[in-house]
């Protein structure tokens, strides 16, 4: 685990410090990258990368200290994310190479890790959730990222990411244990 990021962190970046900038993608990387995953993006690593080269490229423009850049940063990857399905939607489907019949590849650990953590079906049960409900349980849940912020990310109302956020845990319960919501 990772330890929380020093105060004076942000103005090290901004400094130039490899060291600052290490940690801090440290710190929220592996958020980012949650994020990603649980939004079902085919290539969460790039994206993330992605993200980290905005965001460090810009933190002379950060606000509001370590909260500002961790917000920032979530607007950044939400950004990364909506670019991305307008990609797919605008790109042409391209067929070719086949990689079942290519038997020089292998999964990357990265991914056998992350197939692992998914046993129990989470990305399943967050691609039954309407959009809107995953972004903000993936924010405040794998992000960790408190409402009000989450709000700004998604330009909603506090009061809007709460209601959706207690709806999307309703049906994540209602998913995992089917027969309760029937004897209520």
């Amino acid at each position: 685990m990772v330890p929380p990021l020093p105060d004076d962190a942000l103005d090290r970046a901004r400094a130039g410090e490899p060291a600052a900038l290490s940690l801090i993608y440290q710190e929220l990387s592996p958020r980012v990258l949650g994020y990603f995953a649980g939004r079902g993006t085919e290539d969460p690593e790039a994206l993330t990368q992605e993200v980290f080269l905005t965001v460090f490229s810009k933190l002379g423009s950060v606000s509001g200290g370590l909260q500002g850049l961790r917000t920032f940063t979530f607007s950044v990857a939400h950004a990364r994310h909506v670019d991305e399905v307008r990609r797919k939607v605008r790109a042409p489907v391209l067929v070719g190479y086949e990689a079942d019949g290519d038997t020089r590849t292998v999964e990357s650990a990265e991914m056998v890790a992350l197939g692992n953590l998914d046993a129990g079906g989470a990305t399943g049960m967050l691609a039954q959730l309407n959009a809107e409900q995953r972004d903000v349980l993936l924010l405040r849940i794998v992000a960790e990222l408190p409402i009000e912020q989450v709000a700004e990310i998604l330009g909603r109302s506090a009061g809007s990411v709460k209601q959706l956020q207690r709806r999307g845990l309703l049906k994540l319960k209602e998913l995992v244990h089917p027969n309760e919501s029937d004897a209520q």
